[in-house]
Parts: C-alpha cells; structure tokens; sequence
C-alpha cells in the first residue's frame, strides 16, 4: 500500500509523514511537497505538488492508495480550488481514501471564520468526492506559544483576547500520530473528528509554562480590538487579523470541544503540561548540541 502525504515540507506534513514510516516503512510513504528539496530529510520518495496545479497532483498521486491532504496556507478563498485539485487528482488516479486535515473554529463570529468557512467547504467536497474519507479537526497547535517564549519573558507575561475562554490545545507530534492510525484505520472511515486534547485556559497555560520552563508569566486579557491592533502591527495585516480571530474565537468558545482524540489515535491525548515539558526536553538538547 502506498501512502501520500502533501505538504510534507511543512511540519504538520513532515510530523504525519515520520508517523506513518513508523507504522508502515518508508518505501511505502511517499512525500509531495511544492518544493521537493525542502522534503530530503525525510528520506523518502518525493513528489512535485504545488497547490495551485492540477497537473502536478495528476502525476504526483499516481499509484497512491491513500492521500493525507494537509490543509493549505493560501487566502481563505483560494485553498478551495487548490484543495479540489488534489481532490479530483485523487479520484482520477483511482486513489481509495482521502483523510484531511481541517480545523476547530467558529464559523460565523470571528476574523478567524473566512478560514473556518474554507475549511467546511473542503470538508464538503471530500465527503461528496465518491471515495472513502475520514476528517480530522484539529485544534489549536501548542508550539507557538512555546516558540515565542523570549517574547513572553521579554514582555512579563502572556497577552491576547482569550479571557477566560478554554482552548483544546494539541501539538503537531501528537496530530502526527493521530492522522497516521487514520490513514490505515478504515474502521472510522465516514466519520469527521475533532483531534483535540484537553481545554485549558490562557491562565492555567502560562501556570504550566511557568512549571515547566521555571518563568513567573502571567495573563492579561485585552479586548479584541485591541489585541487586533497590535498584532497587525507586529505581523501585518493579513496573518495579524487571523491570529486575532482564533483567540477571539477562544474568548467565544468556539475551541471548547469534545475531543475524538483516543478514538482515532487508540490512546489517550498527551496533556497540555506533558506537550510543554516534550517540547521543552527536545528543544534543550537541541540547543546543547
């Protein structure tokens, strides 16, 4: 059995991809990436596949059993045709199932929701594409907060519009794991999950980050507006108002759902403070080697 992974040059790609050569090796693994080159550490076959061309997926998914097709970065419009060409690429080349990557979030409320929306529709034209299929929703990745840590010690603390809104983190490690037992579970197929853990505040995140890394970080809530203001500022409109909206959404419930997690992965969902410590372990011994 051949599996494909797209955007294996992207860590929730690459994170889903390591999964599956564990389960299945990796001559039976096959990576498409827009820019093959990005993909070599992987060590294994990979395959040209830009979002944006039909032509590309129409090769690159010939002799695929299965694809895993990572949700795309692009404007919320435009994803949706790039995702119909691996679709269609899909059933052109006979390929069996279809598992995707979309998303938890608010679908009307937010500056988050033109994405959410983007994502449904997907969720749409695979359930409609005449092949077996499987949905996951993922929350909300656990490794930002992590990576911006300097900032966060800078700045004396954790700052956005959550309030006392819960978010069901994950982490891209445990999404790969997840998404991996999906692919050759045919068991679930027909099914749409959410791949969350467990909901936590913004208060009790800073809690676990101040265990683990030893930090005294506390949270501040402003308003959504504000909290949009600064971070166009800091990261441009486009990605600023994006990021706003998922913690807008966060303050609105929209991240506070029943995790499918154990079922489709068969084990439990890592906690929010072990994620932290993972994270924290890997990264130090990256830094002293």
């Amino acid at each position: 059995m051949k599996i494909a992974v797209t955007s294996v040059s992207g860590q929730l790609g690459a994170s889903i991809a390591k999964a599956l050569i564990k389960e299945i090796g990796k001559e039976n693994v096959i990576g498409i990436a827009r820019t093959p080159e990005k993909a070599k550490h992987l060590d294994i076959e990979i395959r040209k596949g830009d979002y944006n061309s039909r032509t590309d997926f129409d090769a690159a998914l010939k002799g695929v059993d299965k694809v895993l097709l990572v949700s795309g970065m692009d404007q919320p419009q435009k994803r949706i045709q790039q995702h119909r060409n691996v679709i269609e690429a899909a059933k052109l080349n006979g390929v069996q199932k279809i598992v995707y990557t979309s998303i938890v979030g608010d679908e009307e409320n937010t500056t988050f929701s033109p994405v959410v929306q983007s994502n449904r529709q997907t969720e749409e034209d695979v359930r409609s594409s005449g092949l077996q299929w499987i949905i996951g929703r993922n929350g909300i990745y656990m490794e930002p907060d992590l990576e911006y840590m300097d900032t966060y010690i800078k700045e004396g603390g954790i700052t956005n519009c959550a309030a006392d809104g819960k978010c069901t983190y994950t982490s891209r490690e445990e999404l790969g794991f997840a998404y991996a037992q999906l692919l050759l579970n045919d068991k679930l197929n027909g099914q749409t999950l959410n791949l969350v853990g467990e909901a936590i505040t913004q208060t009790q995140l800073a809690e676990y980050i101040n265990q683990v890394y030893k930090t005294n970080l506390k949270f501040t809530s402003i308003s959504v507006e504000d909290y949009k203001k600064e971070r166009q500022v800091a990261l441009g409109e486009f990605l600023g108002t994006i990021i706003a909206g998922i913690y807008e959404g966060i303050r609105n419930g929209a991240n506070e759902v029943v995790s499918d997690y154990e079922k489709a992965a068969g084990r439990p969902h890592k906690s929010p403070l072990t994620m932290i410590e993972n994270y924290h372990q890997k990264h130090s011994k990256k830094q002293k080697a």
